[in-house]
């Protein structure tokens, strides 16, 4: 399939969805609803019941993704409904196990993007992974449910309300991400998890399990998708 601001490569059972969108890949309508087609094709083309895994990554030495395009949410109120909270709905729904290659600086909503998948894996040497809402006057309902479900309480904490800002080791200490490595390990490293969990879906049950650990977030964001009758996000005070 023919994408504007991805790409994408199969590797046996194992899909690579690359981000490529300028600058920093940020996130807009487009691009989430590419992300949604490219996760989409990848399940039809693995079919029902069988192994397979997709990993997502940034394209960028410094980059992986620095969140909403938040100059489009000023022209259009609808933009995170029609575009980023069905993408996080699609992940977290997604039959197949789902690992993020976190290659370079992380901010905001692609916070919330790489907790939407089931393994993350950080580049060592480069990067930092912050979520700071709590400083921008940003939110939007169900923006604490992925840190609440996926992280302990006080890493939630320090992530939600203290929007600390992460550098690789200390992400791995705080069980943000499960494994980091050298950026040119970290393909590698990140296709071993795709290998080794992808069998699990062949039973046909592997989302359904995941919707019992982090069904609260996924109803979350199903609930925002694609409303256009009332609010669901607030707007930033500042942009940082």
């Amino acid at each position: 399939m023919a994408y504007k601001y991805l790409s994408t490569e199969r590797r046996g059972d194992v899909y690579i969805i690359t981000l490529q969108k300028p600058p920093e890949n940020r996130l807009n309508i487009e691009a989430c609803q590419e992300l949604i087609r490219a996760f989409r094709h990848a399940e039809a083309e693995l079919g029902q019941d069988a192994e397979g895994a997709v990993i997502l990554k940034g394209n960028d030495a410094r980059f992986f993704c620095t969140g909403l395009d938040l100059d489009e949410r000023e022209r259009n109120p609808y933009s995170s409904s029609d575009g980023f909270y069905p993408l996080l709905a699609t992940i977290l729904d997604f039959p197949f196990p789902t690992i993020a290659l976190i290659n370079g600086h992380v901010f905001g909503g692609a916070c919330l993007l790489t907790l939407a998948c089931d393994y993350r894996v950080m580049n060592s040497q480069r990067g930092y992974w912050q979520m700071p809402p709590v400083n921008a006057g940003l939110h939007h309902p169900g923006m604490g449910t992925l840190p609440r479900l996926k992280l302990s309480a006080p890493v939630a904490k320090k992530v939600l309300l203290q929007a600390h800002k992460y550098k690789a080791q200390e992400a791995f200490e705080d069980g943000i991400v499960d494994a980091i490595a050298p950026p040119d390990e970290m393909f590698e490293v990140a296709l071993e998890y795709a290998n080794t969990w992808k069998f699990k879906a062949r039973m046909g049950v592997f989302g359904l399990l995941r919707n019992e650990l982090v069904g609260a977030a996924t109803d979350a964001y199903q609930r925002n998708a694609y409303v256009h009758h009332r609010q669901t996000s607030r707007e930033p005070k500042v942009k940082l």
